[in-house]
């Protein structure tokens, strides 16, 4: 590359000095003479510029970026070209990429990779709604600014969902350390690719390094299309089971079990927020500022309203207290809230799914929210029923879990978000799919009053593969004084 310092692009458009290069274009610091301000100028490598497939790439890659406006994205201010090379304005971010930031302090605080992970995710909601995945989401490509927020840049690789790209067939683009495995094996991509590599910038911004590591590129991106993810807690063993469930979920192989889309997995990440802001008594930096932009019809804790410092701060001393009182329970074999008088046998079963079990409404009961009962975060995070107003007008409603094999349950442990249900445990023997009439159901345990925490034997259980909870009474909701359950945990227990 030929020095270009000082060189005036378009008349107007002054270059300082390099900010950085890739293979199709140098990036630099400018002066806009017209307007007297820095701006970011991306201008293409001569070579490349006269290839008129990567010259209509880059003039693509113009086009898309400007019509993309928002917070988390790099802004887009002008394109053009001088003596034959194409180049794009950008707004410029003074700060530092997320890949320096790891690079130089290594690995996040969870609360604040989170939130950053948030960010990136609501840039590409912005961009998938135009129509268009990045293909190339990476730490290298998160600038963050001087308030703290994250913004996405260089959608240089970016295709329309709309149309077919320029990409000859089999060629591998984007960088192999955060590639999808349908990207690294050449196939058509959407948006669960730009799922894909945002878990693996999770997962770094966790652990403090990508998850997989060879002596070539591409010997990175087979392992990313064969080898299961490491698991993250497993590095990081503080990382709550529900953002491992997260990371988990963005980063399987297949593109249909990811989530759907990039909002899905923010939702999500959203609610996590919430409960690693409790588990710390609070957040700092970027995870406040995002915490405090979730909108209240998307919050969890402590149902409809927000918790004030003070709330959070209680709220985790009384779960410890009620920590503490279980092991005690325990140590003296008071049973808990058993009935048996014995502690639970065996161990917590694997639950694979659970769907919520209606058969005598409408719409269902918040299927959306149905992975809250199994994320193992007893901490207010939950699946809620619908709110009955006046009485609880049906035989009952509840969820049902796969524990996808037949086995057998010695009891069933649940958390609840309020207390006061009236409710049955029932299994399906033998059954390879969930029964849809309640009849074909069997009980294998009651419990009437149930406290926020509550443990119920099973002795007449037989092997099952699918276990209902059924609830056929609602506490009064204190807030709205609806008929409502919120089912915070589930935990089924094998037999010894």
């Amino acid at each position: 590359m030929e020095r270009l310092s000082s060189t005036v692009l378009s008349g107007r458009y002054r270059l300082d000095s390099k900010l950085g290069s890739g293979g199709m274009s140098t990036v630099y610091l400018a002066v806009d003479e017209v307007l007297d301000r820095q701006v970011a100028i991306k201008l293409l490598h001569r070579e490349i510029s006269e290839e008129a497939d990567q010259l209509e790439r880059f003039r693509r890659e113009a086009r898309a970026a400007a019509r993309l406006s928002h917070p988390n994205l790099v802004g887009v201010i002008d394109a053009g070209e001088d003596d034959g090379r194409p180049y794009i304005v950008f707004e410029y971010i003074q700060g530092r990429t997320l890949k320096r930031r790891l690079q130089e302090e290594g690995r996040l605080p969870v609360d604040e990779a989170v939130a950053y992970a948030i960010e990136i995710g609501r840039g590409l909601t912005a961009a998938h709604a135009r129509k268009l995945v990045h293909r190339d989401v990476k730490p290298q490509n998160v600038l963050i600014d001087p308030d703290g927020r994250a913004k996405v840049t260089d959608f240089g690789i970016a295709r329309s969902l709309e149309q077919k790209g320029m990409t000859a067939t089999g060629r591998v683009l984007g960088t192999t350390d955060y590639v999808s495995p349908e990207q690294a094996m050449g196939e058509d991509v959407d948006e669960r690719s730009d799922v894909y590599s945002l878990g693996v910038v999770l997962y770094e911004m966790l652990t403090g390094d990508v998850p997989f590591r060879a002596e070539t590129q591409v010997g990175v991106a087979m392992k990313h299309v064969n080898e299961p993810m490491p698991d993250v807690q497993a590095r990081r063993p503080e990382v709550s089971a529900s953002v491992a469930a997260v990371v988990d979920r963005a980063t399987t192989k297949d593109p249909r079990d990811r989530y759907a889309t990039v909002a899905e997995m923010v939702r999500d990440l959203e609610q996590t927020l919430e409960v690693e802001a409790a588990r710390a008594g609070g957040t700092s930096g970027a995870a406040t500022s995002v915490l405090d932009s979730v909108p209240a019809n998307r919050r969890r804790l402590s149902g409809r309203r927000r918790i004030s410092g003070r709330g959070i701060a209680l709220a985790i001393v009384l779960i410890a207290l009620a920590a503490a009182a279980v092991i005690l329970a325990t140590r003296l074999d008071l049973g808990g809230d058993s009935g048996s008088g014995g502690a639970a046998k065996g161990t917590a079963l694997q639950i694979a799914e659970a769907t919520d079990f209606d058969p005598f409404g409408t719409g269902g009961e918040h299927p959306d929210e149905v992975d809250l009962a199994i994320d193992g975060n007893p901490s207010g995070t939950g699946w809620s029923t619908e709110g009955y107003q006046g009485a609880f007008d049906k035989p009952g409603v509840g969820l049902y879990v796969d524990i996808g094999r037949q086995v057998t349950a010695g009891s069933v442990e649940l958390r609840f978000g309020q207390g006061g249900e009236d409710l049955e445990i029932r299994s399906a023997p033998g059954q390879s799919e969930a029964p849809q009439d309640l009849d074909e159901w069997q009980v294998i345990g009651r419990r009437s009053d149930a406290g926020n925490k509550v443990r119920i034997d099973t002795p007449g259980a037989r092997p099952s593969r699918f276990y209902l909870i059924w609830l056929t009474k609602l506490p009064e909701d204190p807030d709205t004084a609806d008929l409502q359950s919120q089912i915070d945990d589930i935990r089924v227990i094998g037999t010894a």
